[in-house]
C-alpha cells in the first residue's frame, strides 16, 4: 500500500521515538545488566514520548515486553527477563512504537564489553547486508532485488540467511503483506512504489539457517547453537529513494 506524505511524517514520529529507544539502551548494555532492565528503559522512553508499544501483548501467547532481546544463539523474540549479560555475549534488540495509529519497527545488535573478531564480523556483516537492501529500495525496483541484495553480502562473507522469519511492510500495523524475504532472485517479486514502506530486517547466522522455537512460543534460536544478528529499518521509498524513519 503506497502512504501518503502526511501518513509518512507520522510514521517518522514513531521511528524517533524507535531510535531513542534503541539509543538509550545501548548506552545500557554492559556485563551484569538483566534485559528486565532493558525493557524497562524502552518502556520509559514510550511512556516520556506518549507512544505506545506495538510489541507488548501482541500474538499468542501475548508477548510480555515491550523489546525483543535475544542474547547469542537467539535470532529473535528472546524474551526479557532475568538473564545478565556477560562480557563477551552478542544481544539484540528489537522494539517498536505506534504514534497516532502508525508504527515504526527496528532492531540492531551489538557486544556486550569485549566480543570476539567473528562476532563482530557477524554484526558487521549484517548491518552492510541491511545496507545493501537498502540501496535496492527504489520506486520501479522489485521486493526480490532487496532480498538479493541481503543474500549475496551475507553469503559472500560465509554466513547464513535465516529463511523462517522475514521483513514485511508496516503501516498501521506492525506487519503487513507484502513479506520482505532476506534472499530471493533479482527482478522478482511485487514492484516497489513511491509510497510503499517496508521494515527491512537481515537475520544472519554463523553457522546453519535452520532455527528452532522454545517452548514459551516465541525465542527463536538456531539449530546448531551458531551465534545470531540482526538488524532492522522502517523505511519508506520517496521519489528521491530510500528513506530510513528509524532514525533519530
Amino acid at each position: 500500500m503506497r502512504r501518503s506524505a502526511s501518513e509518512i511524517a507520522i510514521m517518522r514520529k514513531a521511528g524517533r521515538v524507535v531510535a531513542e529507544m534503541h539509543a538509550c539502551i545501548r548506552e545500557a548494555i554492559k556485563p551484569g545488566v538483566t534485559t528486565r532492565r532493558l525493557d524497562e528503559i524502552a518502556r520509559e522512553v514510550i511512556e516520556r514520548r506518549g507512544a505506545r508499544s506495538n510489541f507488548l501483548g501482541y500474538g499468542y501467547p501475548p508477548f510480555p515486553g515491550v523489546i525483543c532481546a535475544s542474547v547469542n544463539d537467539t535470532v529473535v523474540h528472546g524474551i526479557p527477563g532475568d538473564q545478565r549479560l556477560r562480557e563477551g555475549d552478542i544481544v539484540s534488540i528489537d522494539c517498536g512504537a505506534i504514534v497516532q495509529g502508525w508504527h515504526g519497527d527496528a532492531a540492531f545488535t551489538t557486544g556486550v564489553g569485549a566480543i570476539s573478531e567473528e562476532a563482530q564480523r557477524l554484526i558487521d556483516v549484517t548491518e552492510e547486508s541491511l545496507r545493501a537492501g537498502i540501496e535496492q529500495m527504489i520506486d520501479g525496483n522489485r521486493i526480490g532485488d532487496i532480498g538479493h541484495a541481503v543474500q549475496t553480502v551475507v553469503e559472500r562473507a560465509g554466513f547464513s540467511v535465516v529463511r523462517d522469519y522475514v521483513g514485511h511492510a508496516i503501516g498501521t500495523a506492525m506487519h503487513e503483506k507484502p513479506e520482505v524475504p532476506n534472499y530471493g532472485r533479482r527482478g522478482s517479486g511485487p514492484k516497489l512504489r513511491v509510497g510503499n514502506v517496508f521494515a527491512v530486517e537481515p537475520m544472519v547466522t554463523a553457522g546453519r539457517p535452520e532455527t528452532k522455537l522454545a517452548e514459551d512460543g516465541w525465542t527463536v534460536t538456531t539449530a546448531d547453537g551458531s551465534l545470531a544478528a540482526h538488524a532492522e529499518h522502517t523505511i519508506a521509498i520517496t521519489d528521491h529513494g530510500p528513506e530510513i524513519l528509524t532514525l533519530p
